[in-house]
């Protein structure tokens, strides 16, 4: 096959891309440029698609002896996964942009792109696994490395798209493996650190990134009873769940501790209260992905809400087509409560290891109100 490699400059998709090659297909890297301005030197761990970056993808490509190509992808970047990630804020929800990235840059453009060059697929560096069962259909199951297990922000990408995709570190049940795969291969980057956090973030200063896009927004900090106990520089800035950075002018009068429990754009209010408000038993969610037959009635599954959260018993249902075109889904806990579900948040259903579904949280409540 002729399989494009996404070569980010990382240890994983080095090894990706020439596990690919020696699997006999025919190769071709590519580094996507994301950032409109691009900094020389990557800043420890902090960070993507610099300079240094792009020499580290071409140097593994110049090893494994494959054509390497650098894409400018920055706009596309700029126009969907970092105005997504400011208009879901500036709405009062929390998104995952790692989730997004995968949406609309590596498996919509990069991967339609590749298509439309001739290409039969795109490898990356993602620890999942692809199962292909005897009648040709392929799931999207978890890396057996538990630790850096991608499953959670692959599933927006749809079993079509999975058609079209490969992962050559599904099999490998540590980082380590890989780091020693690449340095048997003479691959430089085998010692480089992974990167963490908001990759267009690069100093991890959320609130300071978004009150530069967004600005200052002074407003008030109440309690559940309307009064106000401090004030902050902008709503967009907080998240349900939330307790460090509050600012707030004064304790609870019982002297526990305050979390975000709702953040209402409309009026720009952050509304605080005690931990038991955060705990949820059902979500709803819009927008959803099936990589199975959506189930109409109740069934048996797992749900996780965070990319490295623990799955936790739930029922979950399809919900019908809504007036936009788009479905949903709807999820009971059968377990214990989850606490500081935030809208905007990813909800991925599981059977086992295999992905069924994924839908973007809208809604999360109690069944049976809680009384502070």
């Amino acid at each position: 096959m002729r399989v494009l490699a996404a070569m980010s400059g990382g240890v994983d998709s080095a090894v990706a891309a020439a596990l690919a090659v020696e699997a006999g297909h025919d190769v071709v890297g590519v580094h996507m440029a994301l950032s409109r301005n691009r900094d020389q030197f990557r800043t420890g761990s902090r960070g993507c698609c610099s300079i240094e970056d792009a020499s580290d993808a071409r140097r593994a490509a110049d090893v494994l002896g494959i054509p390497y190509y650098v894409w400018d992808l920055s706009e596309r970047f700029e126009e969907t996964v970092v105005a997504d990630f400011l208009a879901e804020y500036e709405a009062g929800r929390t998104p995952n942009p790692c989730v997004r990235c995968n949406e609309h840059i590596k498996f919509e453009a990069l991967l339609d792109k590749a298509t439309a060059l001739g290409f039969d697929a795109v490898a990356t560096g993602h620890y999942a696994r692809i199962v292909t069962r005897e009648d040709g259909t392929r799931e999207l199951h978890r890396s057996p490395n538990a630790d850096k297990d991608q499953s959670y922000v692959l599933a927006v990408m749809g079993p079509e798209r999975l058609e079209r995709a490969m992962f050559p570190l599904g099999g490998f049940a540590s980082k380590a493996e890989v780091r020693a795969e690449a340095e048997r291969r003479g691959l430089s980057v085998s010692a480089k650190p992974d990167s963490y956090d908001i990759c267009f973030v690069a100093d991890g200063d959320t609130r300071g990134f978004l009150r530069s896009r967004l600005g200052s927004r002074p407003g008030a900090v109440v309690d559940t009873e309307g009064t106000v106990v401090g004030e902050h520089d902008g709503a967009y800035a907080f998240t349900v769940g939330q307790r460090k950075g509050l600012g707030l002018g004064r304790p609870a009068p019982d002297g526990r501790a305050r979390y975000v429990v709702d953040v209402r754009t409309d009026t720009n209010t952050v509304v605080v209260g005690p931990a038991e408000l955060l705990s949820v038993d059902r979500i709803a969610g819009g927008g959803a992905v099936w990589f199975t037959q959506p189930p109409s009635g109740w069934t048996d599954a797992e749900l996780q809400v965070r990319a490295h959260g623990a799955p936790v018993p739930a029922q979950v249902r399809a919900l019908p087509m809504s007036d936009d075109g788009t479905s949903g889904l709807e999820v009971r806990l059968t377990g214990r409560p989850l606490r500081g579900v935030a809208p905007g948040q990813s909800a991925v259903v599981y059977a086992g290891t295999r992905v069924l579904g994924q839908a973007t949280v809208a809604r999360a409540w109690r069944e049976q109100p809680v009384h502070a």
